[in-house]
């Protein structure tokens, strides 16, 4: 079957990942589809299907038909893009409070700025991935309480990152806490969910969110490391602001937290973790 790229993305834009929009938009298509019969159709992997439909299940977009073998509907368009509106509005009114308590937290580090000689006295700029990456490695290094982290691409650290593992057992076995909240989009990338796994292994707590204001790593509530991309869309160039500045960090730090409590954990992976920055 051939799927409209419209209609895919326009689900996308209303938080599906596209492999949710694709098994949407083929159940539509007639009255039940097994998983088999729609992984096919919809052209996703038969080892995905099941924790697609899942998820669809979950945000009542599909309807489970027991029977020998199990079958599944789509729920009606009108019901479904109700729905879907009404979680994106959440969803951005969520991200619209972590923006306000951004704006709020670093209102007084600016104000404050202007008055300052140098800023760069707690302030560091940086632009080449190389020295983020370096910075984002020295954070890990010296977290010793607590490190918690959104977690969006482009990632910057090694692939592996052994050491933000080593960080993240060192952390634990302090009675320390390592937490990261990724987008769902992780959900679609097998590398990063594989590393996702790893860092859970190690004793880190991760939980997913449609949407991130911006990557984010905050230690020990007095480091915090973030990206500023360039608000020119396309231009893909970045720069990164490493702050030593504890009240700053504190405020992140609740922001953080507010994100956490509205993220959710994923079932069925074992192990949740993360890759970094």
């Amino acid at each position: 079957m051939e799927l409209d790229d419209g209609a895919v993305n326009d689900l996308v834009a209303l938080g599906l990942s596209r492999y949710e929009a694709r098994v949407y938009l083929t159940l539509v298509t007639r009255e039940s589809y097994t998983a088999a019969e729609v992984a096919r159709a919809a052209q996703v992997p038969r080892q995905r299907v099941y924790d697609v439909l899942d998820d669809l299940v979950r945000r009542h977009l599909a309807i489970p038909r027991p029977g020998r073998v199990a079958g599944y509907s789509a729920a009606s368009p009108e019901l479904a893009l109700t729905r879907l509106t009404a979680l994106r509005r959440e969803s951005l009114e969520r991200l619209e409070q972590a923006s306000a308590a951004l704006a709020t937290a670093l209102t007084p580090v600016w104000t404050a700025g202007r008055a300052h000689t140098d800023p760069l006295d707690y302030i560091e700029v940086l632009r080449d991935p190389k020295a983020i990456a370096e910075r984002f490695a020295g954070i890990q290094e010296q977290a010793a309480h607590e490190l918690l982290s959104f977690c969006k691409p482009p990632f910057v650290a090694p692939a592996a990152n052994t050491e933000g593992i080593r960080t993240v057992r060192r952390l634990r076995r302090a009675g320390g806490t390592a937490r990261a909240v990724y987008t769902h989009d992780a959900l679609d990338d097998a590398d990063v969910l594989e590393n996702v796994r790893r860092f859970g292994e190690a004793g880190e707590e991760a939980r997913f969110a449609p949407e991130l204001p911006l990557k984010l790593v905050v230690a020990d509530a007095s480091l915090v490391l973030c990206d500023m991309p360039d608000p020119m869309a396309g231009t893909g160039a970045t720069t990164a602001l490493f702050i030593e500045h504890p009240a700053l960090a504190a405020c992140l730090r609740m922001s953080f937290l507010a994100v956490w409590d509205q993220a959710a954990t994923v079932a069925g992976l074992d192990g949740p973790g993360h890759v970094g920055p």
